[in-house]
């Protein structure tokens, strides 16, 4: 049985941002998102997470657990019966932590690699390396903190702190093709200060078959600390496609 929202604080959350070519985006989102652009940018990132604390909401913080955990994540944007709504899609998600690995979609939504993490974060300078078992994740991040937001994206700190507040909602493949599960960040304060990024590397964004030279570029980042939250399950969503697979199946079960 999945657990309906989770408690937790977020201890660092470090958001490395890249300003993205929208045909390319497009060409890494299912149906039925489509790229939330700014400033005639689609927007990804790797959202490098540690959560101190996280157990079934209402829980005493004796039974929970600290986990290190990476998502490579678009802004995205689609439309369901109550207009457009904006939110990110996670196609990935890795964790160290092999109960989050192994519950699957009983803890959080989609699947979660299980990876190896190093992490120095000492002060204003934040190093993290991950690398997921199956050989198929290679990251590794140096920031520092700034009093600077840079980047050509958002005019200002606040602006891009309410973006990612707008953007609260995240999917990601669940099952069936065309079926996402869907969490929400529940957080009292969205307090962020900008990194200057020193370095990234991403196995997924400098890959030049899915994203070719110029398409994908490091804008800005910003870093989280010391901030409850809780995770709320959105329960699936479907895109059309998988709404008429389960209709045409049901109408398979009806016959003979």
């Amino acid at each position: 049985m999945a657990i309906r929202a989770i408690d937790c604080t977020i201890e660092r959350r470090l958001l490395i941002n890249y300003r993205i070519d929208p045909e390319v985006a497009q060409g890494h989102l299912p149906s039925p998102f489509r790229p939330h652009l700014v400033s005639g940018w689609a927007v990804g990132g790797v959202c490098l997470i540690r959560l101190g604390g996280l157990r079934p909401a209402h829980l005493p913080r004796s039974v929970s657990l600290s986990t290190e955990n990476v998502a490579h994540r678009f802004s995205v944007e689609w439309d369901d019966a109550e207009g457009t709504q904006v939110g990110v899609y996670i196609p990935r998600r890795d964790t160290d932590s092999r109960l989050t690995a192994l519950a699957g979609d009983r803890i959080f939504p989609g699947r979660h690699h299980l990876a190896r993490f190093e992490v120095r974060d000492a002060g204003p300078d934040i190093h993290i390396t991950a690398s997921s078992r199956d050989e198929t994740l290679d990251l590794s991040a140096s920031a520092q903190e700034s009093t600077a937001l840079g980047g050509e994206l958002f005019p200002s700190l606040e602006d891009a702190i309410d973006f990612f507040r707008q953007g609260a909602r995240g999917y990601s493949p669940q099952g069936q093709e065309g079926s996402f599960a869907g969490v929400h960040l529940e957080c009292p304060r969205w307090d962020a200060r900008p990194v200057t990024v020193d370095s990234v590397r991403s196995s997924m964004f400098d890959d030049p078959e899915a994203f070719p030279t110029g398409s994908c570029t490091v804008d800005f980042g910003l870093v989280m600390r010391d901030l409850p939250a809780r995770w709320v399950s959105d329960g699936i969503l479907r895109s059309r496609l998988a709404l008429q697979a389960g209709v045409r199946h049901a109408d398979l079960g009806t016959k003979g």
